[in-house]
């Protein structure tokens, strides 16, 4: 009897230390789904990553037009039935008297400089002053000037300009000569005389600049300062314009095939690439030949600039009912 009390004691006994040890094993944990990984921050700016350029609008550009009264009628009437009629919101008209009916079709974008109308030097650097303050003024991205003998291609032009950024220096425009130009440079004051070389963009084919570098000029350029710093070098508004840019501050022409004055050959250029340029001109009453070739629509009797042909000839094949190809920009 004491021997079988004897097993059953040695039986609880061994039971008992074995639901001790259960009991000091740790508890299995519920499994928690591992997290998910953080999203990757997106990239920021950096020395090898410029910021993407925000979006150019019609409304960023500053569009301005030089004439003169005795061109209200033949040229701006022209202008303002074809590209600027698309271009309104940006095109600014300067002119050297007042003229109430152009005031009216021009909406409010007609400003009387009045400079004189004399073509001389002297009258077209005080109109590409006053230009110049009233695009300073706007506060808009960019400045182009073009003449009252050019068509220009607002989708084109936004377009070649959305690819530079308007806080960079960004001079754009077509040289009328193969070489730089040389000057004599004049310090006010005194009697030195420097040589000083330098390329420009011909006003006849229109040029741009970008705000950053138009504030660059200042000094040189507002508020009247445009005229005196013409004066050292005695040269037009156009040439003023490259010696600043580049004579006084170090930047560079940029070349552009896209900008044509009446200088050129005009016929030279194919009529599949018409489209495709920023701006046109034409050879006028002394050159009545040098107008763009193309093909279909109005005859040069009709339309000795070929500017209406462009402008009526839009994106249908027929424009009006008067153009048989798609061969321009605007359809008025």
């Amino acid at each position: 009897m004491s021997r079988a009390r004897g097993a059953l004691c040695r039986a609880c006994l061994a039971l008992a230390a074995a639901l001790a040890a259960l009991l000091l094993l740790p508890l299995p944990l519920p499994r928690v789904p591992a997290p998910a990984p953080a999203p990757a921050p997106a990239p920021t700016p950096g020395p090898g990553r410029p910021a993407p350029a925000p979006r150019l609008r019609p409304d960023d550009v500053f569009i301005a037009v030089k004439t003169t009264q005795k061109n209200h009628g033949p040229r701006l009437g022209l202008l303002l039935r074809t590209w600027i009629s698309r271009a309104r919101q940006q095109t600014f008209i300067f002119t050297d008297g007042d003229d109430p009916e152009l005031q009216l079709q021009g909406g409010g974008h007609v400003i009387n400089t009045n400079c004189s109308a004399v073509h001389t030097r002297q009258a077209l650097c005080c109109k590409m002053s006053v230009e110049y303050d009233k695009f300073i003024e706007s506060g808009r991205k960019w400045f182009c000037h073009v003449d009252d003998d050019n068509y220009v291609n607002p989708k084109g032009l936004l377009q070649l300009l959305a690819t530079f950024s308007p806080s960079q220096d960004v001079y754009l425009g077509r040289p009328s000569l193969d070489h730089p130009i040389e000057a004599a440079e004049r310090v006010q004051g005194g009697g030195t005389v420097t040589t000083v070389k330098f390329w420009f963009a011909t006003g006849g084919a229109g040029f741009c600049l970008s705000r950053g570098l138009a504030l660059k000029m200042s000094p040189w350029a507002s508020l009247g300062s445009f005229m005196s710093t013409a004066e050292r070098v005695r040269l037009p508004d156009d040439c003023t314009v490259g010696y600043i840019v580049e004579g006084l501050l170090g930047a560079r022409l940029l070349p552009s095939s896209l900008f044509h004055s009446h200088l050129e050959n005009l016929q030279r250029l194919p009529p599949d690439a018409v489209l495709r340029q920023v701006t046109l001109s034409y050879g006028g009453p002394d050159n009545p030949h040098n107008v763009v070739n193309v093909m279909g629509g109005f005859s040069l009797q009709q339309d000795p600039t070929r500017l209406t042909f462009s402008a009526r000839c839009g994106t249908t094949s027929v424009c009006g009912g008067v153009c048989a190809h798609r061969r321009a920009w605007v359809c008025t």
